[in-house]
């Protein structure tokens, strides 16, 4: 068949007339396929790529030969354990002086005062101010050694660094102090680290402390610097008692009038002594040298060296504790890399704000702060179409999410989540959480919202701050990641719960160059934690995942026993009971001679009185807390989130009581790290437990 023929067939022009074809194609259609490929063209060159993890997702640890079952790291080059990753930054010193240097005496540490934009310290005035305090503090009696103590009590401020750096500068070492670790907790702290020097913010804490004195509690207090200004009064009344108050711009003052050559420490010095809050007995000294805070923080830089690696115009917002190891190990990152550190204002209320200010973009955070966030939003979705919408557009950047793509810039984003993002300041690419659980739900939910990456590690003080985290790339949830690359962890076996490492599972126990050194003046608990081969045993149940990564399934330090003989974990139930979207906080209570648990739940004052108008019940918040048929209702739901959660039937609350007010820091009944107080808990609720256990018999 000829050609023109073919052509005939088809309709077409015959190739001589092809030329007279296209001319006769409007200019409207040459100009919209000319689009459709500019489209194209852009969609090829900027659509979103996946992030590439730094290694196999499927195999994320491997086991060490000849170590009993202990698994490392799969990231490095090397098969030792990392003590450091930059040889010129391997003590705290030397951290501060790496960002002095590569920052090029940039902006370090900012604060503001209500409704004004931050202003800054460069790093070379606290590299100096540091210099001047602590030459300061040698011509007060201190010694530039490692057997000096200083006790710092302070909220998260400029000079609390720049105390912190001044110990660090004369290799004297810090001792974090606060007052929300329970009566005497300060005393026993001052005593028992021999400490005579302490550095305050408020004078109401000198008050405190000079209370302590006149009481000859604390006999070997000698010192109070001050970082506010203060009445004449204040320093009469610490003469009268032999305690001697001067403002820190004073020592300051001395300081650079005498002026003292820095003494830099070795890595194998201490640091720190940063007591942890614990939930009974006084609080424990953990020793922590500069060798172990740099080969915490190495090993996170090891993880995501080729992914989100710190640069010097990152920023990170300061409002958790700094008395904190988990703040701390953050913060010492950014200033490693020559970064900028913001203060919040000290009211937590106040954060957003502060955000908005700073625009930070590395925001170190607790799980309850995420929870609060995702009720938030989800309360703000009032209608059951606006709930649809956000649930759509959550799974269609979940999807994405799951296929590594990161991004604020989605349809979705413009539609649903811009606001979110812009509450934190608009510029937030990464997320660390630790400290707690955080539920799965919410950290699914949270990665695709936000927009950013979304870390989660877990740890204790006592391995300085992290020994898993998440790998760059695994956005799955449920689990804690993988061995950090500075320490192997092991299972082991707990006979009482019947967790068998053959399975699998056990108790969890690290080693490396970030394990601590013991606790202060008690050999008893040290060898407790660190058996004879260094290994710290953390209380903590766990369980390997196929992929390498650690899931924690339970908790074995405060686990008791049922009149039936049964063991409980309170706290894993606690973990599948504030998914429960009413709940915002719970504490299960049992009792070894009572055969069933109780739990007193404080509900979330956003979510439930919407929660309570589905299902028929109006009133406050107030009226809500004392309605007997909402209780039921909460009661129900928990009990069917325990039943999904594979609670045994012995593991499930019976009865409850609501609360309405929120267990704080401020009222005693959660630590600075916001984990529950058990004993103070027990203690602040003994009545309604008692009514509980009377009534539902």
């Amino acid at each position: 068949m000829q050609t023109q023929e073919i052509l005939r067939m088809l309709r077409l022009p015959e190739l001589g007339d092809l030329g007279q074809f296209f001319r006769s194609l409007s200019a409207t259609t040459l100009v919209s396929m000319g689009a459709l490929a500019a489209i194209l063209a852009y969609w090829f060159t900027h659509r979103p790529k996946a992030l590439q993890p730094p290694c196999n997702l499927l195999m994320q640890s491997e086991e060490v030969e000849d170590s009993g079952g202990a698994r490392r790291s799969v990231i490095g080059d090397s098969p030792q354990l990392l003590s450091h990753y930059y040889d010129d930054a391997r003590t705290m010193y030397e951290v501060f002086r790496r960002g002095l240097r590569i920052s090029g005496n940039g902006p370090c540490l900012g604060f503001r005062n209500p409704k004004q934009p931050y202003q800054w310290l460069s790093y070379q005035e606290v590299a100096d101010r540091a210099e001047f305090l602590g030459s300061g503090l040698l011509q007060h009696n201190c010694k530039p050694c490692t057997d000096q103590f200083i006790g710092v009590f302070a909220q998260n401020r400029p000079e609390w660094i720049i105390a912190e750096l001044a110990c660090y500068t004369y290799s004297m070492v810090v001792v974090p102090l606060y007052d929300t670790l329970g009566p005497g907790a300060v005393r026993y702290i001052i005593n028992t680290a021999d400490i005579s020097t302490v550095v305050v913010d408020k004078p109401q804490k000198a008050v405190v402390l000079l209370e302590h004195v006149e009481r000859k509690e604390t006999p070997g207090l000698k010192l109070i610097i001050l970082m506010e200004p203060f009445e004449e009064a204040l320093k009469d009344r610490g003469q009268e008692c032999g305690v001697v108050i001067k403002s820190m711009q004073d020592v300051e003052d001395c300081g650079q009038q005498n002026h003292c050559d820095p003494v830099p420490p070795k890595p194998s010095d201490l640091s720190i002594v940063c007591f942890t809050s614990g939930t009974t007995g006084n609080p424990k000294g953990a020793m922590l040298t500069h060798g172990n805070v740099v080969a915490d923080f190495s090993g996170f830089l090891k993880v995501t060296e080729k992914v989100i690696f710190p640069r010097q115009d990152d920023v990170l917002i300061s409002f958790l504790p700094l008395a904190h190891m988990f703040e701390r190990v953050i913060q010492s990152v950014v200033y490693c890399h020559g970064g900028r550190v913001g203060f919040f204002q000290g009211d937590i209320r106040l954060l957003s704000d502060d955000m908005k200010a700073l625009c930070p973009t590395i925001f170190p955070v607790v799980p309850r702060l995420l929870n609060r966030m995702y009720d938030k939003i989800f309360s703000q979705a009032d209608t059951p179409l606006k709930r649809w919408l956000l649930e759509f557009a959550a799974k269609r950047k979940q999807a994405e999410v799951r296929s590594g793509i990161i991004r604020n810039d989605s349809i979705w984003d413009e539609l649903f989540f811009n606001k979110v993002q812009a509450s934190l300041g608009g510029c937030v690419r990464m997320i660390v959480t630790g400290a707690a659980p955080a539920s799965p739900t919410v950290l699914g939910f949270l990665r695709a919202a936000l927009g950013c990456q979304v870390y989660e590690g877990y740890g204790q003080t006592e391995c300085t701050a992290g020994c898993t985290f998440t790998t760059p790339g695994d956005w799955t949830s449920g689990h804690v990641g993988a061995p950090l690359p500075c320490n192997h962890i092991k299972l082991v076996d707990v006979e009482e719960l019947n967790y068998w490492t053959s399975k699998g599972e056990g108790e969890i126990c690290v080693r490396g160059p970030n394990v601590f050194k013991g606790y202060l003046k008690d050999p008893e608990r040290t060898k407790e934690a660190l058996d004879e081969d260094g290994w710290l045993h953390t209380g903590d149940i766990g369980k390997w995942l196929p992929a390498g990564t650690l899931k924690i399934i339970d908790r074995k330090k405060h686990i008791f026993k049922l009149a039936q003989g049964e063991y409980v974990a309170p706290e894993m139930i606690e973990n599948i009971y504030i998914r429960s979207e009413p709940v915002a906080q719970v504490y299960v209570h049992g009792d070894s001679l009572k055969a069933f648990l109780v739990g007193i739940v404080v509900p979330d004052p956003e979510v439930m009185p919407s929660w309570a108008r589905k299902r028929g019940i109006e009133g406050t918040y107030a009226e809500l807390c004392t309605n007997k048929e909402l209780k039921k209702a909460i009661l129900e739901d928990m009990v069917r989130l325990g039943k999904e959660g594979g609670l045994h039937s012995f593991e499930q609350v019976k009865a409850i009581h609501i609360h309405s007010d929120m267990f704080s820091v401020q009222n005693g009944l959660l630590t600075p790290t916001l984990k529950a107080k058990r004993p103070e808990l027990r203690e602040y609720f003994k009545k309604q437990i008692e009514e509980l256990y009377s009534t539902s018999m």
